[in-house]
């Protein structure tokens, strides 16, 4: 039987409409991750507190 390949196949960065994933390089282990980039979707507001009646 044939050992497992350990090289893996280049994978084309995803987007979808908050999030871009990006595959990086092999480490010495021969891992290769994933990078993740978030777009915020919601707004921070500061607090403002309300008037007393």
């Amino acid at each position: 039987m044939s050992a497992a390949n350990k090289e893996r196949p280049v994978v084309p960065e995803g987007k979808a409409s908050y999030v871009v994933t990006r595959q990086m390089k092999a480490n010495e282990k021969g891992f290769v991750g994933y990078e993740t980039e978030w777009k915020a979707f919601q707004k921070e507001v500061k607090y403002e507190t309300p008037k007393k009646p």
